[in-house]
């Protein structure tokens, strides 16, 4: 019977390891049908809902190095919920399963070793999948650049044409320059002249 226990205690720490999240719910009065029908919905989020012997778990969650705190919410007709990835996913279905059917009742849960409580868990249910804020974040990069990369295009046909503007007034600076040059280099040999006269 006891190495029965520690079997079922060192899977049960194999579950909780490999799952980031864990909750735990009251499930008292649900019925099979709607209990599998909550299990199919947490399934297609790649989450899986369980019900073990509290002090089972609780010796599996010690063993985990989980919250002392969490223990004392492992009373009752408890279910576990483990995932793999998607935090968002399991506690959006167990937050709409509950306003459907009024079961099962969130009583605690624990994220990445540390625990929530009910509202934290809400909080968690009604932000976006990890896949949508991705998706958002991703918006969120591209824009930036797209909208630089037309301001840089936009400046450098603008910039073409300011130049060529620029260059020609130039030319046209330097041509009567030219002209007036010879003029004033003529004048005071003009007048320099007279002045090697004999008066």
């Amino acid at each position: 019977m006891k190495a029965l226990k520690t079997l079922l205690i060192d899977d049960l720490l194999q579950r909780v390891n490999a799952s980031p999240f864990l909750f735990v719910v009251d499930y008292t009065g649900l019925k099979v049908a709607k209990f599998a029908e909550l299990r199919k919905r947490l399934s297609a989020v790649g989450a899986e809902i369980h019900v073990f012997k509290n002090n089972l778990v609780k010796k599996a969650a010690e063993k985990a190095g989980y919250p002392g705190e969490l223990g004392e919410h492992l009373t009752g007709q408890s279910a576990y919920v483990t995932g793999a990835k998607d935090v968002f996913g399991a506690a959006k279905i167990l937050k709409n399963f509950h306003a459907e059917f009024e079961k099962p009742v969130m009583k605690v849960g624990v994220l990445d070793g540390n625990l929530l409580d009910t509202k934290a868990i809400k909080v968690l249910a009604d932000l976006p999948s990890r896949e949508a804020l991705l998706s958002q974040l991703l918006g969120v990069l591209q824009a930036p650049a797209s909208a630089l990369a037309r301001v840089l295009k936009a400046k450098s046909e603008l910039g073409a044409a300011p130049a060529a503007e620029e260059a020609a007034p130039a030319v046209e600076q330097a041509a009567p320059a030219a002209e007036v040059a010879p003029a004033a280099e003529a004048a005071p040999a003009a007048e320099a002249a007279p002045a090697e006269q004999p008066a």
